[in-house]
């Protein structure tokens, strides 16, 4: 069995907010970070405080000082309607390069999901997706889990290093996760190579752009009838990983991301297709990226994403 608490760093104290009011308790107060909670816990938090995948594709730095961020939003909110057990794993130790992080991070995660956790991640830069979908793959087996990723790029970039571009090509072509199996959610079609949009295409990845999301009256109902199309034909009991790159929203509600743009998803929009990830008994792994707290204002981004993870945390499934 992984020591997943020699993998990682435990998370400041001085994040757990509270305002000494028993008539009002903060999430700073009820969640964990002892290691003798872990094994109680329905929900564990794992961050990855890294952005070499970022710069290595010309992103702007900043990312890796997103999950402290968010939790010191995430630590501010109230209780209400909190009835599942959170643990803070802390932070995945980062290594001399982008490549040794992710195996560590690999191996934390894969021994969460053996655990019977749910987990949800904060980069850190979005090639941590390619260590957590390594893991969903070891752990379940690459025909047992879909992969979502909610995005304003599609990252199936080729080159020479991985980075925060080459995630899912490199789930893809080393078969970890299978085409039919994985969906693009929320890309424009202004920021994607068209070589890369015939990439997925021919391997018959569902595509959902940002305008067929706007088409329908809520922003997850194509998500809902594909996946349950996939629940359908398959196994209900397929495992789920939802990515959410904060990119996709658009900079109105979200300033602090690595790539802003004007475009995108709308907060509510946003949260809602978090709510429905939650809503999956099987979602195993809900993973936010591409938070960039240097060039956030008013803490509106760090905020939104601590809101998302309220969601998650009263989340029935």
């Amino acid at each position: 069995m992984t020591n997943i608490f020699e993998l990682t760093t435990r998370p400041d104290a001085k994040l757990f907010f509270t305002r000494g009011d028993k008539n009002d308790p903060r999430m700073g107060e009820i969640v964990h970070s002892d290691p003798d909670h872990y094994a109680s816990a329905d929900i564990v938090i794992l961050g990855c405080p890294q952005d070499e995948g970022v710069t290595r594709n010309l992103g702007r730095k900043g990312p890796a000082e997103a999950p402290d961020a968010i939790r010191e939003q995430f630590y501010r909110l109230t209780t209400f309607n909190i009835r599942k057990r959170i643990f803070d794993l802390g932070n995945t130790a980062i290594g001399s390069t982008l490549e040794e992080t992710h195996d560590t991070h690999a191996e934390v995660v894969k021994q969460v999901l053996r655990d019977g956790k749910r987990l949800i991640v904060l980069g850190g830069g979005n090639d941590i997706s390619y260590p957590d979908g390594v893991a969903m793959a070891e752990v379940f087996g690459p025909e047992w889990w879909i992969g979502v990723n909610v995005d304003s790029h599609l990252d199936v970039r080729l080159a020479e290093q991985r980075n925060s571009g080459t995630q899912f090509r490199q789930l893809l072509d080393e078969g970890h996760l299978l085409p039919t199996y994985f969906y693009e959610v929320g890309f424009q079609t202004h920021f994607c190579s068209p070589v890369y949009y015939e990439y997925i295409r021919d391997k018959h990845v569902h595509r959902i752009s940002l305008e067929l999301l706007r088409s329908r009256a809520e922003a997850d109902i194509e998500l809902k009838d594909m996946i349950r199309e996939k629940f359908i034909g398959h196994s209900a009991s397929l495992n789920t990983f939802f990515g959410f790159d904060l990119d996709a929203v658009r900079s109105a509600d979200a300033p602090g991301t690595s790539a802003p743009s004007p475009l995108g998803l709308r907060a509510g929009e946003f949260i809602t297709l978090v709510k429905y990830a939650a809503s999956l008994a099987n979602t195993r792994i809900i993973e936010f990226t591409e938070v960039n707290p240097s060039f956030d204002v008013d803490h509106r981004t760090t905020r939104l994403v601590a809101i998302a993870m309220h969601r998650i945390c009263t989340a029935a499934g």
